[in-house]
């Protein structure tokens, strides 16, 4: 449901695995926007939710109540004909419905069964429900981010649910590397908050290396001055530069047309410009919000300088290296019309575009019949 086990799986079928994802009409996946109010059903609303289109391409769908004898029955036929079972419920969800690990394998001994609580399953937290925000917080990673000032921020892109995503299908292929050498299935217990810990990882480190962590720079960048996102000509259009290097700086001055930054020695090296910093970063404010985002971007990249623009979600389908690798493709589903979903990041060996998207979301219950007959 929701982000992380969709996600999971939606890796392992944009690689072409059969992925039939289970629904009940009671309590469909989250992700439909689920609401009880009446244009939710009388206008459909739960097949058209853009977030679900994207986690569910490539899968087939069935609709259960799995509090029914009826529907336990459907999916354990469905169960002992499966390689793996993946779930991302809180941990007392799949044992309450009679589907804990022990009776899934005892109706298929060889299935890979992958579950993925907020702190897996087996820890004194591990009854806790929770959601990616959540799990950023539990990780510590807001405490590293924004400015010094700032309180603990968020990335508002709960973001404990791609990664968990990503490490679900790793766990996953693990699982089936294993089940093809031996025969045998496992249990693979994954906790969502532990894949965002390498995140954290060096501020955990150095804080028990030297007792305390470094100061939080918001854009700005230990090393590097300047370093951050600044405003460009149009309306909400922004860059980011990283001066890397004395050398860099120099460049920088020239493209600025700043000679008297260029001459002033206290400025020559990065520990000189750190001291400057907010005199510097204005200088460049003056100049970046001239320039056209794409302009300011090339002209400091041939220059040597680290830069590039900050996209908007409205710029992305036009956006040069996309469209030249074909990352958009065009899709057309029932009750939400033409639209573009994003591929995949990679291309087999040979290929100029990525492997076509098979199919689009399921709508509830679409394949009931196919596959339940």
């Amino acid at each position: 449901m929701g982000w992380a086990g969709p996600s999971a799986t939606r890796q392992i079928a944009d690689l072409g695995a059969d992925v039939i994802k289970v629904e009940s009409c009671q309590y469909p996946d989250w992700f439909r926007g689920t609401d009880t109010r009446p244009p939710y059903h009388d206008e459909v609303l739960y097949e058209k939710a853009h977030w679900f289109q994207l986690m569910n391409r490539n899968k087939r769908g069935v609709t259960l109540d799995l509090t029914t004898a009826a529907g336990l029955a459907l999916v354990k036929r469905l169960v002992a004909d499966a390689d793996v079972v993946i779930d991302n419920y809180a941990a007392d969800v799949m044992p309450r419905l009679g589907l804990s690990v022990d009776q899934l394998h005892a109706i298929n001994p060889r299935l890979v069964i992958v579950t993925m609580p907020a702190f897996g399953m087996s820890s004194i937290w591990s009854g806790v429900r929770a959601y990616g925000s959540t799990l950023e917080q539990a990780s510590g990673l807001p405490s590293v981010n924004g400015g010094p000032d700032d309180p603990p921020t968020m990335l508002h892109a709960a973001l404990g649910d791609p990664l968990g995503g990503l490490n679900g299908a790793a766990a996953l292929l693990l699982g089936v590397a294993h089940q093809k050498l031996t025969g045998l299935g496992q249990h693979i217990d994954l906790s969502q908050v532990q894949c965002m810990l390498p995140l954290v990882a060096p501020f955990v480190i150095e804080q028990s290396a030297t007792g305390a962590t470094s100061p939080r720079l918001g854009n700005r960048h230990p090393d590097h001055v300047p370093h951050g996102c600044f405003p460009a000509l149009g309306i909400d259009q922004w860059i980011t530069i990283a001066v890397r290097s004395d050398d860099e700086w120099q460049a920088l001055t020239r493209i600025m047309r700043r000679r008297d930054l260029a001459e002033d020695t206290s400025l020559a090296t990065a520990a000189g410009r750190r001291h400057a910093e907010d005199r510097i970063e204005e200088a460049v404010r003056q100049w970046t919000k001239t320039v056209r985002p794409d302009v300011a971007m090339n002209t400091l990249q041939r220059a040597g300088i680290a830069a590039g623009v900050a996209r908007l979600p409205g710029d992305l389908p036009a956006d040069p290296h996309l469209v030249a690798t074909g990352h958009w493709q065009a899709v057309d589903r029932a009750l939400v019309g033409p639209h573009l979903l994003p591929s995949v990041g990679w291309r087999e060996d040979g290929a100029t575009h990525p492997p076509k998207i098979r199919a689009t979301a399921p709508t509830l219950g679409q394949h009931n019949v196919e596959i339940l007959g």
